[in-house]
């Protein structure tokens, strides 16, 4: 499985922005999907994840209300559409897929988004 994290990159405090994750091959409702952030000088931390049918998701809490994960199974594609764009939202957003919750198996290259004040 190979992974294409797109769609970020500067944007206003308040201001949106919607990530796009692209996934090959044929068994992509098999996947947990999931976005993670990483802001310089911390860890990776886990942000959003959406089951494989779609039907049950889990956020960070602090993005809870803001931002919205969703899967589109026929294109292969999960999305994350961020609203209410904080400063602390800045960071590289990468999307991973596993068999599992908790599972992280495959991990896209990674797109900036940089919320300026």
């Amino acid at each position: 499985v190979q992974l294409q994290a797109y769609g970020g990159g500067l944007v206003q405090a308040g201001g949106s922005l919607r990530l796009s994750c692209a996934a090959s091959g044929s068994t992509f409702s098999s996947y947990v999907m999931n976005w993670f952030r990483q802001a310089p000088g911390k860890e990776r931390e886990f942000v959003s994840g959406i089951g494989k049918s779609g039907s049950i998701t889990r956020y960070k809490e602090s993005v809870k209300g803001r931002f919205t994960i969703s899967r589109d199974n026929a294109k292969n594609t999960v999305y994350l559409q961020m609203n209410s764009l904080k400063p602390e939202d800045t960071a590289v957003y990468y999307c991973a897929s596993g068999s599992n919750w908790g599972s992280y198996a495959y991990w896209g290259q990674g797109t900036q988004v940089t919320v300026s004040s």
